[in-house]
């Protein structure tokens, strides 16, 4: 079975969809938190961990190995339920995988992120236990806009971590509802995925004719409101 996280750090939203049983889990980001209009990272983090018990990722955001062990064990106290979320590299491409093995040691939940191809979810395997909860995140969306298949990193990934009952292997970056089903199909244990695209997802079931339908209403219902004359 697959599972159901939300990407969002948005509070209002969180609130909403964490009440949904679809749902699992949150991932959040930078990104994401700046988007949601977040001063205090970690005044904001804890909002958002007090809302639900589900899993929460939240990401470290120095770019050398010293500070994101520091960061990484701050983040870990922070809630039960929280994951303590990391790149695969730095931004100069550099592995951090001796900050993997540090927060692992320490049995500190993690999810390894930003990652690309199936070497680098051996490089993380690398440096794990088999006890410690370890997500690796995998991302899809980003890999197909750069041209490239995302499906064979997953199948191998997948399979490299079969040994390890600990890691569960996500697709990040989700671009479209179908994506749920190509995820679900491989037996990925998560997809992380928008709002917007959990909302579509919970709509699966439409006939073809049904939707051919709903396509024409809304042509119609355009071309009334424009007031098109031919």
């Amino acid at each position: 079975m697959t599972k159901i996280f939300c990407d969002i750090a948005d509070i209002k939203l969180i609130k909403k969809f964490n009440k949904k049983k679809l749902v699992k889990g949150f991932t959040t980001n930078p990104s994401l938190m700046r988007k949601a209009g977040a001063k205090d990272y970690k005044s904001y983090s804890k909002r958002i961990l007090k809302i639900t018990n589900k899993p929460v990722s939240c990401e470290v955001f120095a770019d050398d190995e010293k500070n994101m062990v520091r960061q990484g064990i701050m983040i870990n106290r922070w809630g039960k339920n929280v994951y303590v979320k990391v790149p695969v590299t730095n931004s100069r491409g550099k592995f951090m995988g001796n900050v993997i093995n540090e927060l692992n040691k320490k049995k500190i939940k993690l999810n390894i992120t930003a990652v690309y191809n199936a070497k680098q979810t051996k490089n993380i395997l690398n440096k794990i236990n088999k006890k410690t909860k370890v997500i690796i995140s995998i991302f899809a969306g980003r890999m197909a806009d750069a041209g490239k298949d995302p499906i064979p990193e997953f199948k191998n990934s997948l399979k490299l971590a079969k040994k390890f009952k600990n890691v569960e292997i996500l697709w990040a970056s989700t671009r479209e509802p179908y994506n749920y089903l190509q995820a679900k199909k491989m037996n990925c244990h998560i997809i992380t995925v928008p709002p917007s695209i959990i909302e579509k997802i919970e709509k699966f079931g439409r006939t073809f004719q049904k939707l051919t339908t709903d396509t024409v209403k809304t042509f119609l219902i355009d071309s009334k409101k424009s007031k098109f004359k031919i």
